[in-house]
This record gives structure tokens, C-alpha cells and sequence, in this order.
């Protein structure tokens, strides 16, 4: 626990000396020798290596660890054979394949090897879904199951410290993101986050398919960076970026397939005044978020605040429901004038709406619009007081 001086925010860090138990982590140990491969995908650095090797250690198998980053692994898996596959894979291992985009036609490769190697256990991940779920699409249907992975999530902060300290952290959340290594770094967070981008994300994002203009795409990257909690437009995407809306579109869909940003779309039911085709587009991690607009500054000498205060709680959000498996249908809601509800998911045949406040003395004022047009809803206020039970 460090104390700053007046001019800085109280920042609570995290000093963790071991791993932060990840939710996924037993329901994909129950997944091991089932007759399938399991594929695990996140952004790098989001620990998808880290949870393998935890895995791994409880195991009484002989492991296998290759890596497509590796030119040597990466040769031999795009020229695998059956036999070749039999001779490296010996029954009852398990087989962890790092990276996995970086094969040229992994998706054959990994079929020959799930194919012809009886007993084994294949545990593949890939930092790019765009890559390596369209590789894997034909290749790999009913050999597979898939899941994702994200930066620590709020309530795996929570289980591994405590309510206090979890309370006590979340300005530094808003911050620098959860990152593992960011946590695991306090003092240090923003030379952690600008590697992580320059060493990691900017190079995948760069090397995926059709991106002819790097520069264009840092330059969308910082437009979205500005626009968090607004509604997006690739108009002015495009003037900003200066490339065209359809370069715009599927560089944002690229960068949604590299666990950088995510689209969260508009509710309507076709009344007259709602808009029915718009998009907001928020950060997977808000640090990263900062990091490209290099602001660090604290929240209450920010005007994004609030901005940044929605992103993190719909990201969070998101994961929650992601790692429990629960189906449910998110949107926000806006009208023509103007009026709006941040947050809003369908489930079991009913709305639950959410406005997001950071001020704790903030009230809940939903427009007579949505009450009106939508009387069943539930609706909802989260604020520092209460957000735990949104997002735990």
C-alpha cells in the first residue's frame, strides 16, 4: 500500500508475489482427455501461457510445449504428417501449441495431429480469432471446443485479496487496466503498458490480414480512444484516420478479432425516434485505453471520467459474462434527442437497464421516453457504492 502526495490520487497497489487463480482454469481442466481440442484465445500478455503452465503442473502426463512464435515449431507443424504426428505425440501427452496463427495452414495441421495421435490432449491458443478461427473454421468443426481469455477480471481481483483492498484499487484500475503484468508492476505500470503495446499488440495488429496502413490504424485507435462512451461514427472515423469508411469498418473489425476493442450495438424496437444502427465501441482494458493517448492523469482532474467509468464497467461486465456462460443480449439505448440508457441486457424475456455514475451522490434519471415505451423494465443505477454487485 502506497500513499501519494496531495497532487496524486490514493492509489492502493496490488503486490502479488503468486498467480492470480483464473476462472476458466478448472472448467477447462474438466475439458482434458474428452476427445477434443481445446482452443484458448486472448490478446497476448493476458496470461493464456501462465494458466497452461499452472494447468500443467497438476498433470501426471508427459507435456509437449510448442510455439508458433518459433520458426523451428512452426516449420515442423506446417509440414506435419500422420505418421510424423505419431512419432512427436506419443499417446496419453498432452500437447500445449502457443501462438498458433503464426502456422502456416494450421488448420490442416491440427487436424492431422488430433486425428491420427490417439490419446493425446491438444490445448491450442492464438492471440488472433480472426486468423485462426478462419483457419480452424472447416478443419477443426466438432473437434473443438473453444473459449476466450481476458485480463484479470474484477472478481478474480476480488477472490485473490480482499473487499477492502479491491475497493481501495479501483481508481488504479480505471488507470492502468488489469493487465497481469501491470498488476503485478506497481510503480511501474506505465512503462509496462507502452510495452505491452509496442512489443505486442500494435505488432499483431499489424501483421494481420489487409493492413496495408499502420499508421491509419494507430490513428483509429486514438479516435476511439477520445470517443469511449460516445457514439461512434465511421464518417468521422474515416476524416480522422484519413482512409475510407469500408477500410474503417474492417480495421475495426480486426481489431475486435485481436481482443483490443469491443462494439456494443443499439436497442430498438423499431419505434419511430429510437436509433436502430448505431454503434459505441469501448477498450477491452482501459489502460491500454490510456496508454494510447498517453493520459494517466487522476480521475478527478479528468473529464473522461465518466467515460472511462462506463468502459470499465461494461468490460467487466462483459467477462462475467463471458467466464459464467450466460446468455444474454447487450445494447445500449439512444434516441434522436438525445436521450439515453448506458447499458442494457436481455434475458429470460426481459430488459434490464443500467445507468453508470462515478459520483456517489448521483441520481438514477431515466428518460420518460424509455419508461414509457418499455414499462417492464428493470432499471438500475451503479455507482462506487454498489458496483460490486454488478460485476462480482
Amino acid at each position: 500500500m502506497s500513499f501519494i502526495n496531495d497532487k496524486k490520487p490514493y492509489i492502493c497497489r496490488i503486490r502479488t508475489t503468486i498467480m492470480i487463480k483464473r476462472h476458466i482454469e478448472d472448467i477447462l481442466s474438466a475439458k482434458f482427455f474428452l476427445g477434443k481440442t481445446i482452443l484458448l484465445l486472448g490478446a497476448r500478455q493476458v496470461g493464456k501461457t501462465t494458466l497452461l503452465r499452472q494447468i500443467a503442473e497438476s498433470l501426471k502426463k508427459e507435456i509437449i510445449w510448442m510455439n508458433g512464435d518459433n520458426p523451428e515449431d512452426r516449420l515442423l507443424l506446417s509440414q506435419i504428417n500422420g505418421l510424423r504426428a505419431k512419432e512427436i505425440f506419443p499417446k496419453g501427452s498432452v500437447v500445449f501449441i502457443d501462438e498458433a496463427q503464426r502456422i502456416e495452414n494450421s488448420g490442416l495441421s491440427l487436424k492431422i495431429i488430433h486425428d491420427n495421435c490417439e490419446g493425446i490432449q491438444m490445448v491450442v491458443t492464438g492471440s488472433s480469432s480472426f486468423e485462426l478461427t478462419d483457419k480452424l473454421k472447416e478443419s477443426m468443426t466438432g473437434r473443438k471446443w473453444s473459449y476466450k481469455l481476458y485480463p484479470i477480471s474484477f472478481s478474480e481481483i476480488l477472490q485473490h485479496t480482499n473487499y477492502l483492498e479491491t475497493l481501495r484499487t479501483v481508481e488504479s484500475r480505471l488507470l492502468y487496466g488489469s493487465y497481469p503484468e501491470v498488476l503485478n508492476n506497481p510503480g511501474n505500470e506505465r512503462g509496462v503498458l507502452l510495452e505491452l503495446m509496442s512489443d505486442y499488440l500494435y505488432k499483431d495488429v499489424f501483421s494481420l490480414k489487409d493492413v496495408r496502413k499502420p499508421d491509419a490504424i494507430e490513428a483509429l485507435l486514438k479516435a476511439l480512444a477520445f470517443q469511449i462512451g460516445s457514439q461512434v461514427s465511421y464518417r468521422e472515423l474515416s476524416q480522422l484516420a484519413k482512409i475510407d469508411k469500408e477500410t474503417i469498418e474492417r480495421y475495426i473489425n480486426l481489431l475486435e478479432e485481436a481482443f483490443i476493442i469491443f462494439r456494443l450495438g443499439s436497442f430498438s424496437r423499431n419505434l419511430r425516434n429510437e436509433l436502430k444502427f448505431s454503434k459505441k465501441i469501448y477498450f477491452v482494458d482501459v489502460g491500454i485505453r490510456n496508454a494510447l493517448i498517453n493520459q494517466f492523469s487522476p480521475l478527478d482532474l479528468r473529464n473522461d471520467t465518466g467515460g472511462l467509468w462506463e468502459n470499465y464497467l461494461i468490460s467487466e461486465r462483459r467477462k462475467k459474462i463471458e467466464y459464467e456462460g450466460l446468455y444474454r443480449s447487450t445494447y445500449f439505448w439512444r434516441t434522436n434527442r438525445q436521450q439515453e440508457i448506458d447499458y442494457i441486457e436481455e434475458y429470460d424475456g426481459k430488459l434490464h437497464a443500467y445507468e453508470f455514475k462515478w459520483g456517489q451522490n448521483s441520481k438514477l434519471k431515466i428518460p420518460k421516453t424509455f419508461t414509457k415505451s418499455y414499462p417492464d423494465a428493470e432499471v438500475n443505477l451503479v455507482n462506487r457504492d454498489n458496483y460490486f454487485d454488478f460485476l462480482k
